[in-house]
């Protein structure tokens, strides 16, 4: 039984929620009890659309300081692709997800709101990456997936400085995909994924793949991606009964089984 991190499912929707108070600091054992719980909603077919929350209070202010101020360069060597990969798990899962966000999403907190789908906030939040303050930079996926977010000039002087990034700020370069009041952000976010629950998830799961798969090659190779996703789903029933219910009722009106 995990400790701090557990998979929480009602009915399509599973959450994934951080519980290690005061402000749910990434320890080792709290990036594996993460990695647990994404691929348990990565295998579970009854789980549509995931959720990332760290609470009413804080989503997670960063790593936790004192474990990594103990450990030498030779346990930071030995950790540091296992700390990427544990994160990682979360953009691996191959259904809609998202960040719901209150108070800080810091540090290696960011970098966990980076690997979801899409990131609504609190607008009292506050965002960033401030590891250059500890001599250090992001390890676990922030200067890679911000970069390719915000593009290299904003992720330089948002890395660079180690500032804090207020809500609006956030919304207007992009690193936060939609801002509400504190109070509504779990429900905004369930909203949101709630319109895939009964979706065609092979199909999704197809779009993720081939959206976050073609950011990493070039065009030619990407449209290559692209044209073998989509001939795959041809041989699934959603796409014949989406076809069917279109010509019968027009669009939108198909039931899905996701298979």
């Amino acid at each position: 039984m995990a400790e701090f991190v557990r998979l929480e499912v009602d009915g399509p929707i599973g959450t994934i929620r951080l519980e290690r108070p005061p402000m749910n600091a990434l320890s080792k054992q709290v990036q594996e009890e993460i990695r647990a719980c994404a691929l348990e909603a990565t295998e579970r077919a009854d789980i549509r659309a995931v959720i990332v929350y760290g609470g009413e209070k804080v989503f997670a202010a960063g790593a936790d300081i004192k474990e990594m101020a103990a450990m030498s360069h030779v346990d930071m060597a030995a950790r540091a692709r296992g700390l990427t990969s544990s994160l990682t798990a979360v953009a691996d899962i191959p259904k809609p997800t998202v960040a719901a966000i209150t108070g800080y999403a810091l540090g290696g907190g960011y970098e966990l709101a980076l690997c979801c789908d899409r990131r609504i906030v609190g607008d009292n939040v506050k965002v960033g990456q401030p590891e250059i303050l500890l001599g250090i930079i992001p390890g676990a996926g922030g200067t890679q997936r911000l970069t390719r977010l915000v593009g290299a000039a904003s992720a330089k002087e948002i890395i660079y400085s180690g500032r804090f990034v207020g809500a609006e700020e956030a919304l207007a370069i992009g690193m936060v995909d939609q801002v509400v009041a504190p109070d509504d952000v779990y429900a905004t976010a369930r909203g949101w994924v709630e319109q895939f629950a009964e979706g065609p998830a092979l199909a999704l799961a197809a779009a993720k793949k081939a959206i976050d798969g073609g950011q990493d090659v070039d065009l030619h190779s990407g449209l290559n991606l692209e044209s073998e996703l989509f001939a795959a789903l041809f041989a699934t029933e959603d796409r014949a009964s989406g076809m069917e219910s279109f010509l019968a009722s027009g669009p939108g009106k198909a039931t899905f089984t996701g298979r």
